[in-house]
């Protein structure tokens, strides 16, 4: 019964928007009790925050699937495989952006939800720092935020703008960004010391 109301939560909310659906229409499409549902989650918000754990670990175990699959390629293969779960992402019928962005504008200030947004937050810097952390460079934290910044862009555009590519031009991005850090060869930092 949890997880049907879940997955009826979770279709609606995604589809039309958390506070355009009220709790009555997820008991209704769900078949589930009303006192079955109050069981499972005393308010609408408390739906509302698992909605968004059940999608954050959704995502999360789908990007962690293709960068172990591709345990054996370069550290920087399996940063830019989070921008190819992107583009595949944003490409399925139905998509809306990040239910957490979503949320976030509908609930700034609801601390359960609030919550469950944070929790989302979490994931993917660490993915990214632990990644970076397999090559020789510096400012780990700052380019794991900067890729954090370029997938949350990609994932707008592909929102807002309807656009179809954000998350291949995200990827680009992130090449240059990864390209840059790392280190210059011996012969080649000697000819910039010395403006040659």
């Amino acid at each position: 019964m949890r997880e049907r109301l879940l997955e009826t939560a979770d279709r609606l909310f995604y589809a039309e928007g958390i506070h355009a659906v009220g709790i009555d229409r997820v008991i209704a499409e769900s078949g589930v009790a009303k006192s079955t549902m109050y069981v499972h989650f005393r308010t609408k918000e408390d739906l509302v925050a698992e909605y968004l754990r059940r999608r954050s670990e959704t995502t999360r175990a789908r990007v962690t699937r293709e960068v172990e699959a591709r345990a054996q390629e370069p550290a920087e293969e399996r940063i830019l495989s989070v921008f190819d779960v992107l583009h595949e992402v944003i490409s399925e019928p139905g998509f809306r952006g990040c239910a957490c962005a979503n949320a976030a504008a509908e609930y700034p200030r609801h601390a359960g939800v609030q919550e469950a947004i944070t929790y989302d937050r979490t994931w993917l810097p660490a993915l990214f720092s632990r990644l970076l952390g397999a090559l020789p460079a510096d400012n780990d934290d700052e380019l794991a935020a900067a890729l954090v910044q370029v997938y949350d862009g990609a994932n707008a555009a592909a929102h807002i703008n309807h656009s179809k590519t954000s998350a291949r031009t995200a990827r680009k991005t992130a090449e240059l960004l990864l390209a840059a850090r790392r280190p210059a060869p011996n012969g080649d930092r000697a000819a910039a010391d010395t403006g040659h």
